[in-house]
């Protein structure tokens, strides 16, 4: 993430995202597979030992230069007429444009309901034994059990988090640079999926 001005002099928090160029490997249709999608490659693979015979035989049958990262978007109808070889650049993208974009969240571990739901805790001093455990989760007599969905410790994060509603601030087709303002989910360098639409 980093920071640029608006017209006004404001500062808006934008996050730097590479996207692109990412060519068209797949095309699935209704009538052949039952769906309607596309499959991308991203981050083109200069050395083929590195990819599986069966992996390169994919991007040969397409006519397509190896990439180290595939991915498929199912389409809506009338999403867009797509072709095998073409290539997605960050041009499809304008200042202005709302996307949403999906990813994998960074990984927490196995934590406490004071860090993964933000729970109060109890005090911390005075001779307080009770500090940061989850405390009653049910009552004895009524209704006897515990209620399904309950919040408790466990694994936190890395999971597929989508930020829908984002503002595009900039394009920049050269370097294939697209800067939004705000966050957005994962870690620096993770894989994304970016597509227009709140």
């Amino acid at each position: 993430m980093t920071q640029v001005f608006d017209e006004h002099g404001k500062a808006m928090a934008v996050t730097v995202i590479r996207a692109g160029p990412c060519p068209v490997v797949q095309k699935k249709t209704v009538g052949r597979d039952g769906y309607e999608a596309i499959q991308i490659g991203f981050q083109s693979e200069p050395k083929a030992a590195r990819l599986s015979r069966p992996v390169r035989g994919h991007f040969d049958k397409g006519q397509v230069p190896y990439q180290r990262h595939l991915r498929e978007l199912r389409l809506r109808g009338g999403e867009g007429d797509f072709q095998v070889g073409q290539v997605l650049t960050v041009s499809l993208f304008a200042a202005g444009d709302r996307v949403r974009v999906s990813g994998i969240t960074k990984g927490r571990g196995f934590q406490g309901g004071v860090k993964r739901w933000n729970y109060r805790g109890g005090p911390m001093t005075h001779g307080s034994m009770f500090h940061r455990a989850p405390g009653s989760i049910g009552a004895s007599s009524y209704p006897s059990r515990v209620f399904r969905g309950h919040h408790m410790p466990g694994h936190m994060g890395a999971s597929r988090q989508t930020v829908r509603g984002l503002k595009v601030v900039s394009v920049d087709p050269e370097k294939n640079l697209l800067l939004v303002w705000g966050a957005i989910p994962g870690p620096t360098g993770g894989l994304l999926t970016i597509r227009k639409g709140k």
